[in-house]
Parts: C-alpha cells; structure tokens; sequence
C-alpha cells in the first residue's frame, strides 16, 4: 500500500491547526448571517442543517448580504455584460497585423466559457462568503466539454497558507465520498483494501473522508513535462495515509480572495460580516424585547382570586367563575404599555446600520433616493460617488479574485487547443487586463468629469487666443475618455485605416481633408 509522505501530512495538519483560531468567529457569523453556510462539527453531507429561527427573529441582516452579493454580481463579473476588456502590453502592439482580431477573439472565447461553465454561480456563492466571513476560495479545473469547472468550497472544510508576501500559495480541505465515488474519481486499482472489501449495496451510502493537499513542490522540475515535477504539487489522501492521486498543476489553481487583511501574516480576512456582528445579536437581542413586550401586553400576567372556582378560563369570552363581592377574581399582576414607535424607530436605526455596513445602502441607492429636480449627469455623478467607496474592495478583488481567475482560464484553455493562434509578430507577448464593469466604470468615471472640464476650460482660452487649441491632443483626450466610459480601445481605427493611400496623416488632418471626428503560456500536457 501507498503510504503518504510524512512531510505532506505535517504541512497538512499546519495549515488546518492556524485555522483553528478562526473557527469560533465563523460559526457565530454563519449562524446570525449566513445560516446554510459553512461546515463545522464534522457535518455529514447530504444532511440537512437545521436553522435556528429562535435565534434569528429579524431577517433584515440576511437581506443585506444578498443585496451586497447581488451588487457584486452585477457591478463586478456581471455575466449579462462585458467585465474585462483585453489588449497587447505595449499598446502600440495592437496596430501590428491581426493583433486586434486576435484579442477581440481571445476575449469571446473567454467570456463564452465563463458563460457555458458554472462560474457565475459560484462566484454568486463567493461574494456571499467574502462578504460574510471575509474569505472565499474555489478551485478552477480543467473541464474537457466546457473548457473549464469550478470547484466551490464553504468556510470551515479549507485551509489556506500564504508565501512571505502575504499571497495564498497552500490549499488544504478535508471532504467526504461514497466508495462508489472514490471508485469513479480514482480508479479501482487505487482504492484501500477496506473500501473495495465495501458489499455492493454500501457503496452508494458510506462515506469516506479524503484530504486533498496543493502546495508548492519541491520537486519541481522546469523542463520536466510530467505532472510530478509541476511547479505546484496535488495530493489525495485518506485518513490511514493511503494515497489516491498524487500529481501536480503548472499554476496555483485555487482561487482564494480575502476582503481586507488587517495584519500581512494573517492568512485569512476579515469582512462587512466581522464589523456588523454586534450590531446583528443586539437587532435580534431588540426584536425579541420587542415580541416579548407584544405578548405582555396582550397577554399580561395575572392574579388570581383565591374564590376561584376551578380553573381560569383566558380564551375570547371565557366565563371563570368565583365567590366574592369585592375584589376581582382574575387581574392582571401588573400593566405593560410599551412605547412601540419608539422601539420600533430603535430598531430601525439599528437595520439601517447593518445595511451601510454591507453597502446595501451603495448598491440601492439609484431606487431608494429621491432624484427629483436633478439632471441625469447629477445622478450618474451622485452614483459614481458612492460607488467610488468599493476602490479598496475592488482593487483586493482584482489582485486575489479577477486577475488569477482570467489567468488560468486563459492558461487552461491555452493548453487544450482552444485559443486561437496568435499571430507570428506577437507571439509570447504579455496581454494586459483592463476591466469595464459597473464598479470599474464608477471609479474611472471620476476622472472623466476632470477631462471634461479641462478640455472646456482649453476651448474657453482658445476662443480668446485660437493658436492655444493646437496643443491640445485630442486623439488622447478620446481615447483617455473612451477608456473611462469602458468602451472598447478595439472601436477605435488605426492611423492606417483612417489615412488614404496616398495620403500623409498631416495631409489627412489639415482643414481641407479632415474628416468630422467620429480607443503566455504555451501549449503543454494536461494537469492532473
């Protein structure tokens, strides 16, 4: 039997030691904001998880965290919409022959994957993890029909590592399979004595636990083309320290993104969810003080007439009968008239800090504001103000969460055959990622009202002295306002396609002629 390498098995039991501090913290945030989440207590799969609703009497918190996962579904990878725009690193790459229609290709290919493959729906369950417990991760595979598979996990079945620059580089989650499955997954010929002496009608209802461990290898290899010498070593293990699989990835293929890092040796982050905790028991804490003075004074607590004659009868029009002339039979002990516009107010102040604190309040605000009286250029700016309030989001997101994603999808694809060839002239040229999503756009657009203005103060000057327009660029000043608008540098000509055969770009751009004016890895074997 194949018995596991001692030093895995110690980098294992590292990374899920480190998390044990983290786990408490987790389990208090899914149970108040994400209740079918998370993994703790040696759950079972296939076991239906209870909700604790006596504990969460106010729905208003789970709200806000899907606005903020539905926002950043469609502010950040909006699957209806293009999020990424690719060119050549330099630019002036782009104006070699075919360099454009390849990267306008590049481009539709990826976002056909994205769209035929199950990304979307993960990342839809990523945003509610970052945002809740303020680390996410799955896995991106190789899939042979739709190019690429995701791999969702939840917090509490993974763990991380991070290099000396703070950079998930270790993965580890321990996960439970059938014998069938494990037969299915890994072979026959790889499976432990005690799961293939499993009878038949067990197969498909006992499960095993498998650990699977990433890390980088020490064995690697750089001109070694097998999967063993990969820069990136993968192994499955049970529990008795049989192997399954061992192999190995060209790239780190676990996307890990952490909302905020407060220390640079905390491997895991911290999140809207961490802040508005206390907020969250004390609205729950609120609601219930608030059912409980409901029901006391409806249903007050009473005094009862030692005359009475049997027992009290308290339903609607219930007759108790006792013996006495003077003091009443059944009162209450004491009354309870409780101020509830005034708790009810309390209570929603204390909603309203829980919404601005998962941005609902950004991510809403074109709806729940009155715009009466403004133009639309005020609302766009109004928007783009609030939306600007995600920059440090966003950037930690382009770094963990878009750029590694983009990266191995294209690096995956690439090494199936199903990229188109470059052409010669650019061949291993580094391709840049820019982004146009909604949030993006926001943030770029900040700038666009700078240029704006700029340029009318220019035309301003140029009224009084015309020799000063000359000096102003403007193909720049289009490209540059293009870009913040997120419109696609690929729209825009060329200096060849705009200049007539014969002709000189000065001759094009004189008053007589001028126009009306109109912006890595290579083929290898498969990953195991």
């Amino acid at each position: 039997m194949k018995q596991l390498q001692p030093d895995y098995k110690r980098q294992y039991d590292a990374l899920k030691n480190e998390r044990a501090t983290w786990l408490p913290v987790w389990k208090e945030l899914g149970t108040y904001l994400a209740p079918t989440r998370g993994f703790f207590d040696g759950q079972m799969p296939s076991q239906g998880r209870r909700i604790d609703h006596k504990t969460l009497l106010d729905s208003a918190p789970c709200l806000a965290v899907e606005v903020l996962c539905a926002g950043m579904m469609s502010g950040l990878t909006s699957p209806a919409r293009s999020w990424f725009d690719l060119s050549l690193a330099p630019e002036e790459l782009m104006d070699l022959p075919g360099a454009r229609e390849w990267v306008f290709d590049v481009k539709k290919r990826l976002e056909e994957v994205f769209a035929k493959s199950n990304v979307y729906g993960v990342l839809h369950g990523f945003y509610e993890e970052i945002a809740v417990f303020g680390t996410a991760a799955f896995l991106v595979e190789e899939d042979r029909d739709k190019g690429i598979y995701c791999r969702p996990f939840t917090v509490g079945e993974y763990s991380l590592g991070t290099d000396a620059q703070g950079k998930v580089n270790r993965f580890g989650r321990e996960f439970f399979m059938t014998g069938e499955q494990l037969e299915h997954t890994f072979g026959k010929e790889h499976l432990p004595p005690q799961v293939l002496a499993l009878p038949a009608h067990e197969q498909t209802t006992k499960y095993y636990k498998v650990f699977h461990l990433i890390v980088p290898n020490n064995r690697h290899v750089p001109f070694f083309n097998d999967n063993l010498h990969m820069p990136f070593a993968s192994i499955y293990f049970m529990e008795d320290g049989h192997v399954l699989r061992r192999g190995g990835y060209k790239e780190f293929p676990v996307i890990a993104a952490r909302w905020e890092v407060k220390n640079a040796s905390d491997v895991y982050g911290k999140g809207p969810g961490w802040k508005s905790l206390g907020d969250v028991k004390m609205l729950q804490k609120m609601q219930k003080t608030k059912l409980v003075a409901l029901d006391k004074s409806t249903n007050p607590p009473v005094m009862v007439s030692a005359n009475v004659q049997g027992e009290v009868n308290l339903l609607p029009g219930g007759i108790t009968r006792y013996n006495g002339t003077s003091d009443g039979a059944v009162r209450p002990a004491y009354l309870v008239q409780p101020d509830l516009n005034a708790l009810e107010a309390a209570i929603e102040s204390v909603r309203a800090t829980i919404r601005s604190q998962f941005f609902a309040d950004v991510f809403l605000s074109l709806s729940a504001q009155n715009y009466a009286g403004m133009t639309a250029t005020e609302v766009a700016e109004r928007h783009q103000e609030k939306m600007l309030v995600l920059g440090p989001v966003l950037e930690r997101l382009k770094n963990e969460l878009l750029d590694p994603l983009i990266d191995r999808a294209f690096n995956l694809l690439s090494r199936q055959g199903l990229l188109p060839t470059p052409p010669q002239s650019i061949q291993g040229m580094p391709i840049k990622v820019e982004y146009v999503s909604m949030i993006a756009q926001a943030q770029k657009a900040a700038g666009l009202s700078s240029l704006v203005q700029g340029l009318n103060y220019a035309a301003t000057l140029a009224a009084a002295k015309p020799e000063l327009a000359k000096r102003v660029d403007y193909d720049c000043a289009l490209e540059e306002g293009l870009k913040a608008l997120g419109v696609a540098p690929a729209l825009l000509k060329s200096e060849d396609e705009i200049t007539p055969a014969g002709s000189t770009p000065d001759e094009v751009n004189s008053p007589q002629t001028a126009d009306a004016p109109a912006g890595l890895v290579s083929p290898d074997i498969s990953e195991n």
